[in-house]
């Protein structure tokens, strides 16, 4: 019971919000968090609204309480999610030649054309190819 709770409150943490150290997948990082500081997280946050910033000030406010595990896990973990949301964005920017002309898509809506992004491997440059990669799209 208490394990399934602390799924759904790192589920909901990362949904509003789609994040890594190297980058790091987003299931990797629910896993290190619930595995690291769930028992924290059921204890201490209690009651917060489990999306990502306020379930990170929950965990450092009560810094002092939270396992030497989870003391070293939880920020990487955080600063692994804010890189993947980053590496998404900067998607578009990467590939925006390659999304116009190889999959004749639109940079506005660029997640349309991450499917033929990650299949064409013609056409794609290296630049591109690493922001897909980092974002974890491929």
């Amino acid at each position: 019971m208490v394990r399934g709770s602390i799924t759904l409150i790192v589920l909901a943490l990362v949904m509003p919000s789609l994040a890594a150290a190297e980058t790091m997948s987003f299931g990797d990082s629910i896993g290190k968090l619930a595995a690291s500081c769930g028992a924290e997280i059921v204890a201490n946050c209690r009651g917060v609204n489990p999306d990502s910033t306020r379930l990170k000030e929950c965990l450092s406010r009560n810094r002092d309480v939270l396992s030497p595990q989870c003391q070293s896990d939880y920020l990487g973990t955080f600063d692994a999610i804010q890189k993947r949301i980053a590496a998404r964005v900067t998607v578009a920017n990467a590939c925006q030649r390659e999304i116009v002309k190889v999959c004749g898509g639109s940079t506005k809506e660029t997640s349309k054309s991450i499917p033929c992004l990650v299949s064409t491997p013609k056409g794609i440059s290296n630049n591109c190819l690493k922001a897909v990669d980092d974002a974890g799209y491929r």
